[in-house]
């Protein structure tokens, strides 16, 4: 998506030709699922954008193939297609303020435990928040298998589902509009970093972990793209697992727009063509997402002017045989409002938090809170466990 944000903001800048607007557009896998939900949605009151980035644990293509096994086994150590299934193990919603000050993104663990949502907001039951993906994924999947759909139209109905699942959730989780989405599988990832190798991390500890192949030393280092799969894929080892993992996640994009910025692609057309013309294959946006539109507030996120946070846990527990992380909704909704300020209206009566709203959480590393990747002082890039 950071390939996309870049194409905005050149092009509201350089003037470039119809033709290459379309090239640089063309062939982007859109979706219409924003466009089934969020009628019950908070509305804003500003001209804020909410963005939600969507990374999919999928190890198929678009067409619901699995990917090559010596790819994701052998090189990666991402494990079989049937490991991650359709849950998304990234949600990141950036909230771009209307007065160009600092975008607030905000990352949601993937083991939260909450009340998930069809597109059609009925009720999933409650499930890790990662999973309403794949549950809606797989009915959908059973209902158009027996209307007859079959091949790419089968995988393509059935992704739409877990879409709007997945931004139905998110929306009545958080109280907030999403205006657009991104969404990338493993490949678009390792793709991404393919074409912008080497990346560059900081570590605070030296780290050895045998399940995503994460074996690196302490300090600033340079990654290729199988180790800078690793990185952002461990959480064994790390104190803090899957939130540790989430401060990699926030990490990976800091580093990624810092060198961006660096080397003059948001200001090159061929540089940003050359990007765009690997990374666009693997990216699923939203059918309204305007690039030229988009780009008045795109400089926002090429500037380093953004404060990653992470969303407070109450601790693990169990529930429905599995290991997941309890959530207080009001909590979160407050600290959502706090980074926010009143750039969107109360959600409705259904789902309001109480009259006396709970004081916002102070950043706790070990279960959550702040974190602002883009103020670590390692040339830009932030230093993580």
């Amino acid at each position: 998506m950071v390939a996309g944000l870049a194409s905005a903001a050149v092009l509201a800048t350089s003037g470039v030709s119809w033709a290459a607007y379309r090239w640089i557009t063309g062939g982007l896998h859109t979706s219409d699922a924003l466009d089934r939900v969020g009628r019950n949605a908070p509305r804003h009151l500003d001209d804020s954008v909410n963005l939600l980035l969507i990374g999919l644990d999928s190890r198929k293509d678009m067409n619901g193939d699995d990917l090559p096994k010596e790819f994701v086994q052998d090189q990666l150590h991402a494990g079989s297609s049937d490991i991650g299934y359709y849950n998304t193990n990234t949600l990141i919603l950036m909230h771009i303020p209307a007065d160009g000050g600092k975008v607030q993104a905000f990352s949601i663990p993937r083991d939260d435990y909450v009340q998930t949502f069809n597109g059609d907001g009925s009720s999933q039951g409650h499930f890790k928040i990662k999973e309403a993906y794949s549950n809606a994924y797989t009915g959908a999947r059973e209902r158009l298998y027996r209307e007859g759909v079959r091949g790419s139209d089968l995988e393509a109905g059935s992704r739409e589902s877990g879409r709007e699942a997945t931004l139905a959730t998110v929306q009545k989780f958080l109280g907030v509009p999403i205006d657009h989405f991104a969404e990338v599988n493993l490949l678009g990832f390792y793709d991404i970093a393919k074409v912008l190798q080497p990346i560059q991390v900081c570590l605070k500890h030296p780290v050895r972990d045998r399940y995503s192949g994460a074996d690196f030393p302490a300090g600033l280092q340079e990654l290729d793209p199988k180790q800078a799969l690793a990185f952002v894929r461990q959480r064994h080892g790390l104190d803090g697992g899957d939130l540790d993992r989430t401060h990699r996640q926030q990490a990976f994009l800091s580093s990624v727009t810092h060198k961006l910025k660096a080397q003059g692609v948001f200001d090159d057309l061929g540089k940003l063509r050359g990007l765009f013309g690997v990374v666009k294959k693997d990216l699923v946006v939203d059918s309204k997402l305007n690039v030229i539109d988009f780009a008045r507030q795109a400089g926002n996120l090429t500037g380093g002017n953004v404060e990653f946070n992470t969303l407070p846990t109450e601790g693990p527990a169990t529930r429905n045989n599995e290991e997941v992380e309890l959530v207080d909704q009001d909590k979160i909704r407050a600290l959502v409002r706090e980074r926010i300020g009143g750039s969107v209206s109360s959600p409705s009566p259904s789902s309001s938090p109480p009259s006396s709203p709970p004081s916002v959480p102070s950043p706790s590393p070990s279960r959550g809170g702040g974190f602002a990747g883009e103020s670590v002082k390692e040339g830009g890039i932030p230093c993580v466990d």
